[in-house]
């Protein structure tokens, strides 16, 4: 699988596999599952409705997280474009995410407001370091190869992801049958410390191995001309016309794969698959995801990444196809069987279409820039999370059916491949 490749790659690629036990032990289960207990208990006899209430802050914090990405991405990409400053911030949101996400294990559950704080502050680290990290592809690779080393690092962040996802998920399990000698609050507390561990130890090889080439000299006040710089590529984004319609297509097609992503479980569990169910569909998802991102990433060699990602985007059309005809009054089994069917096919497309997004962004972009144009993807990636799960919303509240919120996605899918078609062709890209 590293055949050809250089130690400074395969580096790069294996904080994929690093940071995306974050992704699934915080992100997307134990830290829900422990806040929403913490502060559903803590609320009882305070509130109307402590879950709800519980959801809502929730909700709350997630949004803040992002909107604070929103802001600082373009600023923090335009600051590392400085030679040697790339490391450095790469560190810093690194080193406060993994230190954070520690925390949650000592703060007491009953100080559920503190927990939620720390999260946000885990979600800063994490995203923020991924900014340097997606730019950090531009020095370690050449541009021949840049589909490659980016759907490998997906691949190995998908496998790298289950192996923390299963310890975490079994010290869970047995606390709650009464097997294990300890609580389920502790089993909770125990993950986010093997999360942490496991984040920053396989961080170490780009720690070490990775380090900025491309960029611009130091000059005296670089955080004033790091604003002035991010004024004059906003006023001069017309010569960068390419880049912009990317962006602009990427918007899209991105808003419908990552609310797919966010609202697949909700959706499970309104049809009615059990929550057992769908952790085990979340779990093989991940396993089908690893081949195929690396599929993905042979296919852009042979016919362009431009055709493999429009064939990525086809594939959530039928997902979104599929969905429409998943409606509530069919029994469950077939729901069951379907949901599988639609859970594999995302698991097919999902790797594939965000590491050939951030490779080809990652060869148009100018290379002594490419931390500041990352900020921006970043930027486009983050605001990516609000007309999809409105549609959804919209529509599922407007026909009271969910099938028709989730087929609905299927728009954003089709006008982001139209505005694609405008994009170049990657092999006629000099």
């Amino acid at each position: 699988m590293f055949k050809n490749l250089s130690k400074k790659e395969i580096s790069w690629m294996f904080y994929d596999w690093a940071n995306s036990a974050y992704t699934m032990v915080v992100t997307s289960t134990i830290m829900s599952l422990y806040f929403l207990s913490a502060a559903g208990a803590a609320l009882e006899g305070k509130a109307a409705d402590p879950a709800v209430t519980a959801n809502a802050y929730w909700g709350f914090a997630n949004s803040a997280a992002t909107l604070v990405l929103v802001v600082l991405s373009p600023i923090l990409g335009t600051m590392a474009d400085y030679k040697g400053k790339k490391k450095q911030m790469f560190k810093l949101f690194l080193y406060m995410g993994v230190v954070f996400t520690a925390l949650l294990a000592f703060i007491p559950s009953n100080q559920w407001m503190l927990l939620l704080i720390a999260y946000v502050v885990t979600a800063i680290g994490f995203a923020g370091a991924n900014i340097f990290y997606d730019a950090f592809l531009v020095d370690v690779s050449e541009d021949a190869n840049m589909d490659r080393v980016s759907s490998l690092g997906f691949a190995l962040g998908y496998i790298g992801s289950t192996i923390p996802f299963i310890i975490c998920m079994v010290l869970v399990v047995l606390a709650t049958i009464g097997k294990a000698p300890f609580r389920v609050e502790t089993s909770y507390k125990i993950s986010f410390v093997i999360t942490a561990l496991w984040w920053i130890g396989f961080s170490l090889p780009i720690l070490r191995d990775v380090h900025q080439i491309y960029g611009i000299n130091a000059e005296p006040h670089f955080v004033k001309n790091s604003f002035r710089r991010l004024g004059q590529t906003f006023k001069e984004i017309r010569k960068h016309r390419h880049i912009f319609i990317f962006l602009l297509a990427y918007f899209f097609y991105i808003d419908g794969v990552d609310t797919i992503i966010k609202m697949a479980t909700a959706y499970g569990s309104t049809i009615g698959i059990g929550s057992i169910m769908l952790l085990l569909i979340l779990l093989v998802t991940q396993f089908v995801a690893f081949p195929f991102a690396i599929i993905y990433g042979k296919l852009a060699e042979k016919i362009g990444t431009k055709r493999t990602l429009y064939m990525g985007i086809l594939t959530y059309c039928v997902i979104c196809v599929v969905a429409f005809f998943m409606s509530p009054e069919r029994d469950t089994r077939t729901l069951t069987v379907m949901f599988w069917i639609l859970a594999m096919l995302v698991g097919t497309a999902q790797g594939g279409i965000q590491a050939l997004s951030r490779s080809y962004f990652g060869r148009i972009v100018p290379k002594d820039q490419a931390n500041e144009f990352f900020g921006f993807y970043n930027i486009f990636g983050k605001f990516a999370a609000i007309l999809g799960p409105m549609l959804f919303g919209w529509i599922s509240l407007a026909t009271r059916k969910a099938n028709y919120g989730v087929s609905s996605i299927i728009i954003l899918f089709i006008v982001g491949s139209i505005i694609f078609h405008f994009v170049p062709d990657d092999r006629r890209l000099v």
